[in-house]
């Protein structure tokens, strides 16, 4: 069975940027710009202050991994009183590493963009800043991959980069399960990553985004889930944030959405998706997308 991470990661075509170290000694503030992205940096040695607008300053120490979603503005230092700097001369003409001073303090840092389409499924669905603190229990295992990558960058062995790369892909799904399992302990937002951690949850959304085009009704979903109508329902209304078949719906909309991208026609797309008829899937993706099929095939033709 396909697993809901994995699907919405290929609809995502999640693509990891080239990672970067960072080192530095002494006094220092480096700030670096917004990016429509997720970003997460890990202290390797030492300990430094993370500082975003409207925040308090955030310590950091060894062992400690932050993400964010829709990257924001941030600034890294060893003083949060410091004025900060642009820290992207440091990675002047390409450098993997950007040094100041010396190496009291390293990090590693990465980013990771999505189509644009389809960005907020997974940027809506996190909180903006999630940190991972190296005394928790799923710091072990970012600890083991990011010793790893830290061991690529020191390496003159061929691939070090494309080896840097996939390790970064092989983080973020920690992060995100180490994300999905703290909501699982403590639900403090509605959103499908938290839920994947609920067994019987994750089993209905695993089912759903395996035969999207089934159809689909909320006592099959409760069957998969081994769990009553009402309940499951209820379950999925206060974990997800809508309704079963809402969710459904808005999946289906994201698959058209990028089947018509890649230049499916629309009944091929309603059969696809296990629409009866042409109306019938042109009217659910209005309501979803606010624009017909044929004008967002259209508007997709014409890089928009």
């Amino acid at each position: 069975m396909t697993d809901t991470l994995s699907s919405v990661f290929r609809l995502l075509d999640l693509q990891s940027a080239r990672t970067h170290r960072f080192e530095a000694a002494g006094d220092w503030a480096f700030r670096f710009p917004a990016r429509e992205a997720l970003k997460f940096a890990a202290v390797l040695r030492g300990s430094c202050f993370m500082l975003r607008e409207g925040e308090a300053p955030q310590p950091l120490s060894a062992g400690d991994v932050f993400l964010l979603a829709e990257s924001p503005a941030y600034a890294l230092a060893s003083d949060p009183a410091l004025p900060a700097e642009d820290g992207r001369r440091l990675f002047a003409g390409g450098a993997s590493t950007g040094r100041h001073r010396g190496d009291e303090v390293v990090m590693i840092a990465g980013s990771f963009s999505a189509s644009a389409q389809h960005r907020a499924l997974l940027l809506g669905a996190l909180p903006r800043f999630m940190l991972i603190p190296a005394a928790t229990a799923e710091a072990p295992a970012l600890r083991r991959t990011l010793e790893i990558m830290a061991a690529e960058f020191d390496t003159t062995e061929l691939g070090a980069e494309l080896m840097r790369r996939h390790l970064t892909d092989m983080l973020l799904i920690q992060l995100l399960r180490a994300f999905a399992a703290r909501e699982s302990a403590a639900p403090q937002r509605g959103g499908w990553i938290g839920a994947l951690a609920d067994p019987r949850l994750g089993a209905a959304l695993d089912a759903l985004h395996a035969e999207p085009e089934r159809n689909w009704t909320v006592s099959a979903l409760a069957a998969v889930a081994g769990m009553s109508r009402s309940s499951f329902a209820a379950a999925f209304q206060s974990r997800i944030g809508m309704a079963p078949m809402a969710y459904l719906q808005g999946w289906r909309m994201q698959l058209a959405e990028d089947l018509l991208r890649q230049g499916e026609s629309v009944g091929r797309v309603a059969a696809r998706l296990g629409y009866g008829s042409r109306s019938a899937f042109g009217a659910a993706f209005r309501r979803t997308k606010g624009r017909t099929p044929r004008s967002a095939a259209i508007a997709h033709s014409n890089g928009e």
